[in-house]
């Protein structure tokens, strides 16, 4: 995701003329202002959803600990002492007390993550809809226009020691030829 991204809002109060010569200056302001709300409200709904991105990455890191650990002590002898972390606290236990808990917790994340899901596609259609509704349009910053630029000179830069190479052989067969010494 890009770390800054320029924001155009057209609000549909800038196209209004309705007859009026000119606007005045508290206007403009109260524009100014309400455009700044705008941009701070979409902003605010953008960090929404990265925070809830985050949240369901580091939950699915969780779910994944979770099937490590099943794995690592399901095929072990059921009254086998294991330890458990328990809000803070180290546990002694057995597998057969330990297995049920944690596949209920697993279970329990997974049904999170499901739900935060559904928050996440929600806040996305929110996003969508604000963005119609106040015409906002994303431009790509200054750096990662320079990092696309620089992907295509890399692949003309590709061509070019392409030509240098072929220009390297025929060089070197002019050479051979002795025609290269008459340039020299």
């Amino acid at each position: 995701m890009p770390s800054f991204m320029y924001l155009s809002l057209i609000s549909p109060a800038m196209h209004y003329t309705g007859g009026m010569a000119s606007r005045a200056g508290s206007d403009s302001r109260e524009l100014q202002m309400n455009e700044q709300l705008i941009l701070n409200t979409y902003a605010n709904m953008r960090t929404e959803v990265n925070q809830i991105y985050s949240k369901i990455t580091e939950l699915e890191m969780e779910v994944s600990e979770h099937s490590l650990v099943i794995g690592a002590i399901q095929p072990l002898d059921p009254s086998r002492r294991c330890y458990r972390m328990v809000g803070g606290v180290l546990v002694e236990r057995t597998i057969n007390e330990v297995l049920p808990a944690v596949q209920r917790n697993k279970e329990g994340l997974e049904e999170v993550i499901a739900r935060l899901n559904e928050a996440l596609e929600k806040k996305k259609k929110e996003i969508a809809e604000f963005e119609l509704k106040y015409k906002i349009k994303i431009r790509k910053a200054d750096s990662e226009a320079k990092e696309d630029t620089s992907q295509k000179e890399g692949s003309a830069q590709g061509v070019l020691v392409g030509l240098l190479c072929f220009s390297c052989l025929i060089s070197k067969e002019l050479e051979t030829n002795g025609i290269l010494e008459l340039w020299k």
